[in-house]
């Protein structure tokens, strides 16, 4: 019989069982796809509290399902809004409770059709979530590669094109914003104070102008960059790989739309490794400039 379950608005308290929704589903996605994932929970919740934090502070939709008979937390969905650009950030329910409803309510609520200006979800390649995305309105654009790798470029060394990196305070956040809306139409918005308390960041100039820019995380991760010309990305990825290493970070990790050819060709010819588990850029129509941009990393968001 399909489980009896009710949809609710999420509360802080939902913080900690929806990830506990969240990790098994990705595991057991993960070893139908043949990429096993055997994760220590804690350690991903402690990695990832802060931002699941902020996503739980600023969601513009968050619903959680019930089972009526446990009460446990069986699934949820999650949404951002920054300006018109609507993102779907997470949508999971668990494995034992699938394909019996809990999914399409949830995103019914969390998702709703027609809002937003721009429809976005960086989806996984399952075919049933696939499906409830196009009927929520969004068409797979491109596929998003993770690439991981040694950070090893040797510190010191001038960047090409006369590009400059510069430190980036919360005074910088108008020209992040602005940078961003030229590369892809949006900007995060209040995201950039919760960057910028909890990654490195860069703006680069070549001369007087902006060219691009960039966060790295604590443990690692890279993102977003985004860059004014595709021809400046090596120089950027260049710069901040070798902060990692001076950091003596030991494995870096990059959201990498496929479409970015000259990102993807640079990491590969630095031995980068692709994962076996691709992403999919939805949206609801085509925007931005993606051949010049890698997201936030991990893939929760753009």
């Amino acid at each position: 019989m399909p489980p009896s379950f009710h949809v609710r608005p999420a509360t802080p308290d939902d913080k900690r069982p929806s990830f506990d929704v969240f990790i098994p589903a990705v595991r057991e996605l993960s070893a139908r796809q043949g990429a096993p994932w055997e994760p220590d929970p804690d350690e991903v919740w402690n990695n990832q509290k802060p931002f699941l934090d902020f996503l739980a502070a600023h969601a513009a939709e968050w619903w959680v399902a019930d089972d009526d008979g446990s009460g446990k937390v069986i699934g949820y969905a999650r949404s951002l809004e920054r300006g018109g650009l609507f993102e779907l950030s997470e949508f999971f329910v668990h494995p034992e409770n699938q394909s019996a409803g809990v999914g399409r309510a949830l995103l019914d609520k969390a998702f709703p059709n027609g809002r937003g200006e721009v429809r976005a979800i960086i989806a996984t390649t399952d075919v049933r979530a696939q499906s409830r995305y196009y009927q929520a309105g969004t068409v797979a654009r491109f596929p998003i590669a993770g690439l991981t790798g040694k950070p090893g470029v040797a510190a010191g060394e001038p960047l090409n094109n006369g590009i400059e990196p510069v430190a980036v305070t919360t005074d910088d956040i108008a020209d992040l914003s602005a940078l961003e809306r030229s590369v892809i139409e949006f900007d995060r918005g209040n995201e950039f104070e919760w960057l910028l308390e909890h990654r490195e960041g860069y703006l680069y100039r070549q001369g007087r102008e902006i060219v691009g820019s960039a966060f790295l995380g604590p443990r690692g991760a890279i993102g977003p960059v985004a860059a004014t010309h595709p021809d400046h990305t090596p120089s950027i990825l260049d710069h901040i790989e070798r902060r990692a290493a001076e950091r003596e970070i030991a494995e870096v990790a990059l959201e990498v739309p496929m479409v970015n050819e000259v990102a993807m060709r640079h990491l590969l010819g630095r031995q980068f490794k692709m994962d076996t588990f691709l992403t999919f850029l939805n949206t609801s129509r085509p925007f931005g400039q993606f051949d010049r941009f890698m997201g936030f990393s991990p893939p929760f968001v753009l």
